[in-house]
């Protein structure tokens, strides 16, 4: 019994792993849009950096949500049935931080191809 139910476990943090990774990939594609944003090259006249930068801060945002809610389903369907006395750490905590931080750094890149579209 304990075989499978480490089997069930071991998959949904394997899940919340692969979620974590995709969202720093998409953070770290925005980031790097966002600097390119800055770049006044001919390539990038029709196509607007900080708008994608933008998109990318809401896909990971998106994969931060996805991996902390099966981290928390898990963790406490897990470890509320079996322990009685025990708390989320801090990276727990860091990971709705990050959850805040890249749904900001969205909207903020977003505004900013807004002002960007109307002041040309």
């Amino acid at each position: 019994v304990f075989v499978i139910i480490y089997r069930a476990t071991s998959s949904y943090w394997n899940a919340t792993r692969a979620f974590m990774i995709l969202s720093a990939m998409s953070c770290f594609a925005g980031i790097i849009a966002g600097i390119l944003s800055f770049a006044h090259f001919s390539a990038f006249e029709r196509f607007n950096c900080s708008f994608a930068a933008g998109i990318m801060f809401f896909i990971s945002t998106l994969f931060v949500l996805l991996a902390m809610a099966i981290y928390t389903g898990v963790t406490v369907n897990f470890l509320g049935k079996r322990f009685g006395d025990w708390r989320f750490s801090w990276s727990y905590i860091l990971g709705w931080v990050a959850l805040l931080m890249t749904f900001f750094a969205g909207c903020a890149e977003e505004w900013l191809a807004h002002v960007k579209l109307h002041w040309k």
